[in-house]
């Protein structure tokens, strides 16, 4: 495939997100907000959610899911849907929080957060995958759950982006600052090889989510 061809493949994609706004926009919806969350399952850190306005003529090249895009791109794209973008809000559950709530009602409690901080109230929130309550905390603005969102809708893809994005500066800057012998910035909490060398080597801090280190609490020396 020749770059041209490519570049037409990644631009026809991007447009094809815009499907699912434009039924909903058919059907009435002015304002649709598109959510979803970022970092459910590192060992440490916050999960993290963003709900973005998108409007009509938003020109955003290249637009996807943010787990299909590289670091760069996730960057340059979080410049134009924050400068185009009628009303974002990025929000988080610190991992105390998690803790105490579990990971299913910690991303509701998030997803709900970023949602309270628009600027604007939305008609109808799309909400990315098929869960919208946990047993505690749970999204209660107009919504609708889309199975696989991030890579259906717009909004949704926009809103991926901005909480990896905004999560993995807080791990790769604040964090990694304030616990380096962890080095959150290279694998941004997860539970990696040099990440759990680095439990061995110094135990959890406060940033880990305790939950999360069971099996590593219990393993056999």
């Amino acid at each position: 495939m020749t770059a041209a061809a490519g570049a037409a493949k990644r631009e026809e994609r991007s447009m094809d997100l815009w499907t699912f706004e434009s039924a909903q926009w058919a059907a009435g919806a002015e304002t649709l907000c598109g959510v979803d969350e970022a970092g459910a399952g590192p060992l440490a850190g916050p999960v993290y959610a963003a709900a973005v306005i998108l409007p009509r003529e938003a020109d955003l090249p290249g637009l996807n899911d943010s787990k299909k895009l590289t670091e760069r791109r996730r960057e340059v794209l979080y410049g134009l849907i924050t400068a185009q973008a009628a009303a974002w809000s990025v929000a988080w559950v610190e991992a105390a929080e998690i803790d105490q709530l579990d990971i299913l009602n910690a991303r509701m409690l998030a997803m709900q957060r970023a949602i309270d901080g628009l600027s604007v109230a939305p008609d109808l929130c799309l909400i990315d995958g098929n869960r919208d309550h946990g047993s505690r905390c749970a999204v209660t603005a107009p919504h609708l759950c889309l199975v696989g969102g991030d890579g259906k809708s717009a909004s949704i893809a926009a809103a991926s982006i901005l909480a990896k994005v905004s999560r993995d500066r807080y791990m790769s800057g604040e964090l990694d600052r304030q616990y380096p012998q962890y080095q959150f910035a290279r694998h941004k909490g997860y539970g990696t090889k040099a990440h759990y060398e680095a439990l061995d080597a110094y135990g959890p801090c406060p940033a880990h989510r305790v939950t999360f280190l069971k099996k590593w609490a219990g393993r056999t020396p």
